[in-house]
């Protein structure tokens, strides 16, 4: 269809009504009709460096999740001590340390094999990095949770609330928190076990969840708190309450999606120091024990025999670093993709 449009000469011109329309003041092209979510994906894709590091961190959770099928395809197992093993006679030399060079590496076993007992260092570390990582999310899931909770309660209700539930997290926060991890763990363990028998895995997981989860939600805390002590007082805030919106719908509709970001960033640091914290606990020997696998217990092992076997603490210090750098990278290209004006 066209319409009549004057011109100079008085007389008229046909325009075809689905002809582009120029853009209006302040609306940014191609980004019409989009979501905030979908703006923040687009920003996402184009840093490389986030993209690569979400790949890497993706690729690190599928190889946990899919550990025990990978070691029942490569055929070894963490807890073998293939040393004693008749088909491989000659794994340790006379000194208990891996034959060949690289730590033993070989067709068989592809990361070598640890001293001493001769266990397969590549299952280890798969298995090693799946107890972390599950215990990580785990930690980090109920960090979050609870930090949201008691930051938003405090936000938003202000007074009394804000002033006892601060209290509360200055409590926590004069903790120690390495001393209170190496004092509390054996407490724990040992209101459950009897001093003279083996605590079991399971109970020391709970354990090292139930201290991290009691020191972990307070940073996160005090930044919802924050945040939310911000946004109370935001017009399309008083407009709910004139609205007689009820205080649930205020925080759940108005509140929580203006505070997404800064907790999602705040959780992908949060996970990465948690993997350390494990690694840190089962290393000093109050974390997970033998035989279970985890990475401290693997850097513990390491340590007492790098002079003779470096290779062995080469492999999951690599992982590890490699996770963690990618994890707090990612994190700083999640923050920039929501809000550009962070960019680097």
């Amino acid at each position: 269809m066209t319409s009549p449009i004057d011109i100079e000469d008085g007389g008229t011109a046909a325009v075809a009504d689905d002809a582009p329309q120029p853009a209006k003041a302040g609306e940014e092209k191609g980004h019409e009709g989009r979501s905030p979510g979908q703006l923040m994906w687009i920003r996402f894709k184009r840093d490389r460096t986030g993209v690569v590091s979400a790949c890497i961190v993706i690729l690190y959770f599928a190889v946990s999740a899919l550990a025990p099928l990978i070691a029942k395809v490569y055929g070894k197992n963490p807890y073998t001590l293939y040393a004693r093993e008749p088909e491989y006679p000659f794994l340790l030399d006379d000194f208990a340390m891996p034959t060949g060079s690289f730590g033993g590496m070989s067709g068989d076993f592809w990361f070598g094999v640890e001293p001493k007992l001769g266990r397969d260092v590549f299952t280890m570390l798969l298995y090693g990095m799946r107890t972390s990582l599950y215990m990580a999310v785990l930690v980090t899931t109920l960090c979050v949770v609870t930090g949201v909770l008691i930051g938003m309660v405090s936000g938003f209700f202000g007074g009394r609330v804000d002033y006892w539930l601060g209290r509360v997290t200055d409590f926590f926060l004069a903790f120690p928190q390495q001393l209170f991890f190496i004092a509390f763990m054996p407490v724990v363990t040992a209101m459950f076990v009897s001093p003279q028998d083996e605590t079991p895995t399971y109970l020391r997981a709970v354990a090292i969840t139930l201290v991290m989860w009691f020191l972990g939600w307070m940073g996160l805390a005090r930044l919802v708190r924050g945040s939310v002590l911000t946004l109370r007082e935001r017009e399309f805030v008083e407009a709910a309450k004139v609205s007689g919106a009820s205080p649930w719908r205020i925080v759940r509709k108005e509140i929580l999606p203006n505070i997404v970001t800064p907790i999602l960033v705040q959780a992908t640091y949060i996970l990465p120091s948690t993997i350390l914290s494990i690694a840190f606990l089962s290393y000093i020997g109050v974390g997970f024990v033998e035989p279970t696998p985890d990475w401290g217990r693997m850097f513990a092992i390491g340590a007492d025999v790098y002079e003779q076997d470096p290779m062995f603490m080469f492999f999951p210090g690599v992982a590890l670093v490699v996770f963690v750098l990618s994890f707090n990278l990612l994190g700083d290209s999640v923050r920039d993709a929501f809000d550009p004006k962070t960019g680097r």
